[in-house]
């Protein structure tokens, strides 16, 4: 079920967008909201479903639907539709048709597991983050380095921090912040860090199974292999229990490459 029934969202309160890729039921979206209780007025557009690890997919081919969605704060009831797309999906359909006027800052999570190294390319949390920075909308992902947290309070008590700042002073064009807090008992972080993204890749395995019908299928497996091991990396941070807040953009040239590809000589065939 859908209603028109508008957001209030006041020109002197910053309006605030929050949405995540383990769907909207899930607890660290709920963590999130009670987090920034207050910091402006809530609008929650997420997934009807998980949709982790989608990446930047958007929905070309298919009807997205908006359902209105209960969903309660601190302060009482917060405006909450769930979409049936991905995380992009849900920021542009936000930011383009649902919410009143632009929001003033995007808040993406709060993730089960982490989003360091090559798993931002992966990343559905980072794309709806991603998505907001090319809208022009200031925007960030928070992430909880445990898949299945058992206390969000500490990545809460950043996000809201985090938020706050960026709200006062705002980020460089095209750039999101992309911040990932470790698995530590309450209060145990070490502190916080501006890291780089490391370097790393899956070494993947699929095994092959069989249906009832004897038909082949197949189950995704592997391991994480860190390429980099450097001090200032993401993966590093976290390691270390500091959280990592790494300044993303969405420019995927490699400029200090341009040289070297230019002395290839490439050229059209005749």
């Amino acid at each position: 079920m859908t209603t028109s029934t508008p957001l209030d969202a006041p020109a002197d309160r910053p309006l605030v967008l929050l949405s995540n890729d383990d769907g909207i039921d899930a607890a660290g979206i709920a963590a999130l909201a009670a987090a920034l209780d207050g910091v402006g007025t809530l609008a929650v557009v997420a997934p009807f479903e998980e949709q982790s690890a989608v990446g930047h997919a958007i929905t070309v081919r298919d009807p997205m639907r908006s359902h209105v969605t209960p969903f309660d704060g601190p302060s009482g009831a917060v405006w909450a539709r769930a979409i049936t797309g991905t995380p992009a999906d849900c920021v542009k359909i936000a930011v383009q048709k649902l919410l009143p006027r632009r929001p003033d800052l995007v808040v993406s999570g709060i993730n089960h597991g982490p989003n360091t190294a090559v798993n931002v390319l992966y990343s559905g949390t980072v794309s709806a983050a991603t998505e907001a920075a090319i809208l022009g909308v200031p925007s960030m992902a928070v992430s909880h380095d445990a898949w299945r947290p058992a206390d969000f309070e500490d990545a809460g008590r950043v996000a809201r921090a985090l938020a706050e700042r960026v709200l006062a002073d705002g980020l460089p064009p095209n750039v999101l912040l992309n911040v990932n807090v470790p698995d530590r008992p309450r209060g145990e972080l070490a502190g916080l860090r501006v890291t780089r993204q490391a370097r790393s890749r899956w070494e993947e395995e699929f095994e092959e199974r069989r249906d009832p019908f004897d038909r082949p299928y197949y189950w995704l497996g592997g391991r994480f292999v860190d390429l980099d091991g450097g001090d200032d990396t993401d993966l590093a941070a976290v390691a270390a229990g500091y959280v990592s807040v790494t300044p993303l953009h969405f420019d995927l040239t490699a400029h200090a490459a341009l040289d070297a590809v230019r002395a290839l000589d490439l050229r059209l065939p005749d």
